[in-house]
């Protein structure tokens, strides 16, 4: 059994660019805890960003590297001049001419339609002498039949999902796609009835799951025009959620689609796609249209990641920016023409990691090791916050599935393992009554020993204090464009600024978005304070 795992090319897990070295060297550690096969692509189906991590895998490492083209629109469609069969057979080539030991096709959003997939197989396989890896996301509920004619096409290796956790935005069901292969001369034989067992199990357990499920209910045909990745669909719920805009979401899915026109129509697929989600959601909060991005964009400031994709720090689109929309994203910002890993100095690892051992090294922590400071690199953020929260709450890894999501009942006794041979018995006896600042006192035994813990009861009922909402009407006032939390102020009071500078950080469920002034002015007040959770308009800053 092999271990796989995705990694964006020069992108490596993250949404920016890397050192080379860095992506080099989470290549080699990947290898060393277990990585056997890496598959490797681009966002924008750049070979620039694809080679040198396939080089990675082949000479760090004694992997399979398995670079992967990227599908979207469709073959079978001839006024799709940009995304043609000749298009996927050039950079198939590329890839195999690159190293590649395997050949992948990473269908993120489930765009390949039978017919195209028997079209696009036959095409590879007469090209290729490597083998072909079909994946794909079954959103559309039509992608079992794909499936079926790539084999017959001769696919070699297609992803598919135990049963209790496929279809929809995962993959098909691999129990019922060993069924459909029955007594065919490429059947596969495997033991259906363990299968079954395994789905009955896992399909229990995605019941504790349920609220980051994707909120399709049936298969639908609309991915095939808002084109938007499985991965990226179950995400966006909660993203819309957290912006307010739960009950907008069919408007996000529509102006998803008409963001990606309005992008020149790119390859979507992480972190590419994040971004043209983060625009059209930014869009639909705003209630701004795609004619207000063209005619007033020199004074919107929009999500951090849109300026990062048109500044050239994920890479090269097929065919290139679009020129004028570019000018009015970047506004005095200068983009880059070639791999922008070129312009980050390789990391000093001695140094560095002497340095973070140093801030995150200490007795209640645990060990801090090489692959610590590699996360750390690759997301700053998100390995700080898991840090703190460790040294706050410990291994919370040990606690069963459901009662970390949803708590204890009273009455209910629970086991954890704490370490090998140690485990607890605990048992939840009672739960007291909140006091006037939120605090409840909870009963409980651990092995049969009576313990009483205080906690803040989080269901209680919080009074919201509302912000001073901006006047529209008002140029010298600066508000927030939409719902999340004021991460950052860049300037104070008396400060004179200048027009694109920026003013501050709106975050919002991995989306920041910096706010920046739209002429020359002087901050005469800052009405909130970083930290702050705002709405859409609320009053941040005013102007003189």
């Amino acid at each position: 059994m092999l271990l796989q795992m995705l990694i964006r090319g020069s992108n490596g897990v993250g949404y920016t660019a890397y050192s080379d070295n860095v992506i080099g060297k989470f290549v080699e550690k990947s290898w060393e805890n277990g990585v056997d096969l890496f598959r490797v692509f681009d966002s924008l189906n750049w070979m620039k960003s694809i080679a040198p991590c396939i080089e990675h895998v082949r000479t760090k490492t004694q992997g399979l590297a398995e670079g992967s083209i990227c599908y979207t629109g469709d073959i079978l469609d001839v006024k799709n001049t940009k995304y043609n069969l000749k298009y996927y057979i050039n950079l198939a080539k590329e890839i195999e001419n690159s190293g590649a030991h395997i050949l992948g096709i990473k269908d993120m959003a489930g765009l390949l339609k039978p017919y195209a997939a028997s079209e696009l197989v036959t095409a590879l396989k007469s090209e290729l002498k490597i083998p072909i890896h079909l994946h794909t996301h079954d959103t559309s509920s039509i992608q079992a039949a794909t499936y079926l004619k790539a084999i017959e096409a001769g696919v070699d290796v297609v992803d598919v999902a135990l049963g209790g956790l496929s279809g929809l935005t995962s993959q098909p069901n691999f129990n019922s796609i060993v069924e459909m292969m029955k007594f065919n001369e490429r059947e596969n034989p495997i033991n259906i009835n363990s299968l079954n067992e395994y789905s009955n199990y896992w399909e229990t357990v995605r019941e504790y799951y349920y609220p980051f499920e994707s909120g399709l209910k049936s298969g639908s045909g609309e991915v095939f025009q808002h084109e938007i990745p499985g991965g990226q669909y179950s995400n966006l719920k909660p993203q819309a959620q957290a912006l307010g805009l739960e009950n907008r979401f069919h408007e996000i899915t529509k102006m998803y689609a008409e963001v990606n026109t309005l992008f020149g129509n790119i390859v979507k697929v992480t972190p590419s796609s994040k971004v043209v989600g983060d625009m059209a959601q930014y869009l639909v909060s705003n209630n701004l249209s795609i004619t207000d991005v063209l005619e007033k964009g020199d004074a919107i400031s929009f999500p951090q990641s849109v300026v990062s994709f048109f500044k050239g720090e994920l890479g090269q689109p097929v065919n290139g920016f679009p020129k004028e929309l570019q000018k009015l994203i970047l506004k005095d910002q200068k983009p880059f023409t070639d791999r922008p890993n070129a312009h980050i100095p390789p990391t000093d690892f001695d140094k560095e990691y002497a340095d973070f051992r140093k801030i995150f090294e200490n007795d209640l922590g645990r060990n801090i090791d090489f692959t610590d400071f590699l996360s750390y690199k690759l997301y700053p953020k998100v390995f700080t916050d898991a840090y703190n929260k460790h040294l706050k709450y410990d291994n919370l890894t040990n606690l069963p599935t459901k009662n970390f999501f949803f708590g204890m009942e009273r009455g209910e006794e629970i086991t954890v393992e704490i370490d090998r041979g140690k485990t607890l018995l605990i048992t939840l006896d009672s739960i007291g009554k909140p006091n006037s600042e939120g605090m409840v006192i909870v009963y409980f035994k651990v092995n049969g020993q009576g313990r009483i813990v205080e906690v803040k009861d989080e269901t209680i009922k919080v009074v919201t204090i509302k912000n001073t909402k901006v006047d529209k009407k008002d140029a010298t006032q600066i508000g927030a464009p939409l719902q999340g939390m004021l991460s950052t102020i860049f300037v104070k009071t008396g400060e004179n600024v200048v027009k694109n500078q920026p003013l501050f950080i709106i975050e919002a469920m991995k989306m920041e978005t910096t706010i920046t002034a739209t002429e020359n002015a002087t901050i005469k007040k800052v009405i909130l304070e970083a930290g702050s959770m705002v709405n859409s308009d609320d009053l941040i800053i005013e102007l003189k």
